[in-house]
């Protein structure tokens, strides 16, 4: 991956076809690298009941990263789940991401199963997880996150999405913060625990979508608003952060990703009057401008 490539983010808009959206803004993001790799697709799969699955990735979503990822000719794909409420599988089922995995043939894999290994990280309260070894396998991370508030967390999008998910359910508890199993530190400062799992296992792609986006409240129980936006790239600090923008938040405001830019681990987005500009975070599409009237119009009926 060259330099500049960290300085793109592509934003999609198609109100009406996800998946044409998914792939328009994927078109824009430099994936080469992602040849003869063994790639894991990691989707938003917290919990999901049959009467409502809005705060997960959906099966179309899945299918059309899964369908794109397959163009790069990658060694292996494997969506890797690990749910926190319930047993991956059980969510797997309720999204319909079982019937994706079938007909693409893909590989699945619940990383919250034994067995466990521990893993040191550089940075925050927790300074070592334990994981299912078979993560540490993978070549290529894409982190396919929802575009949601959270309670504790700020924004949870491309970086929670793997952080909070890759530590083992079945060792620490279902969910992890009960600490039902084993005790942890994540909660002592959860921000500054995402930075460290960022730092330790980077994300290769990161791809946040509004399909739907969640407000009010979150992770699970806000309000579900369909946007028709979805945003990626290869820098997780940088697409989070034109996120976290268009739920109302400046870089400085979601408190794991000003650090993560103190320390390095990314480009966010900044002034909106000076995008486009030579050094700056490099926006391809939809403009940052453009996505916040379009997310304020599905969000609260008006582009204010």
């Amino acid at each position: 991956m060259k330099p500049d490539d960290a300085l793109t983010v592509s934003i999609a808009h198609d109100p009406k076809d996800i998946e044409k959206a998914i792939s328009t803004a994927l078109t824009e993001v430099a994936l080469d690298d992602f040849k003869d790799k063994v790639v894991a697709i990691k989707p938003n799969d917290t919990t999901a009941k049959p009467h409502d699955k809005t705060a997960c990735t959906q099966a179309d979503t899945l299918r059309a990263t899964i369908q794109f990822v397959k163009n790069l000719h990658p060694k292996r794909i494997i969506v890797s789940g690990g749910a926190g409420e319930m047993e991956t599988e059980d969510v797997f089922k309720v999204l319909g991401f079982m019937e994706v995995i079938e007909s693409e043939g893909v590989e699945w894999f619940d990383h919250n199963k034994a067995p466990f290994v521990g893993v040191d990280l550089p940075f925050g309260p927790q300074r070592r997880v334990m994981v299912n070894p078979k993560v540490l396998e993978y070549e290529k991370v894409v982190s396919l996150a929802q575009l949601k508030v959270h309670r504790t967390a700020t924004v949870t999008l491309a970086i929670k999405n793997i952080a909070m998910s890759f530590p083992a359910a079945d060792f620490y508890g279902h969910p992890r913060v009960s600490q039902k199993l084993h005790p942890h530190n994540i909660l002592k400062d959860k921000q500054a625990f995402l930075v460290g799992m960022l730092m330790r296992f980077p994300i290769d792609l990161s791809i946040v979508v509004g399909h739907p986006a969640m407000i009010g409240t979150g992770p699970i129980g806000g309000k579900a608003v369909e946007t028709g936006l979805v945003i990626a790239g290869r820098d997780p600090v940088a697409v989070d952060s034109v996120g976290a923008y268009l739920l109302g938040f400046e870089t400085l405001g979601v408190q794991h990703l000003h650090q993560a830019y103190q320390l390095g681990l990314g480009t966010p987005y900044s002034d909106p009057e000076k995008e486009g500009e030579p050094g700056r975070l490099q926006v391809k599409g939809v403009s940052v401008k453009e996505a916040v009237k379009i997310f304020r119009k599905a969000a609260y009926g008006e582009a204010f």
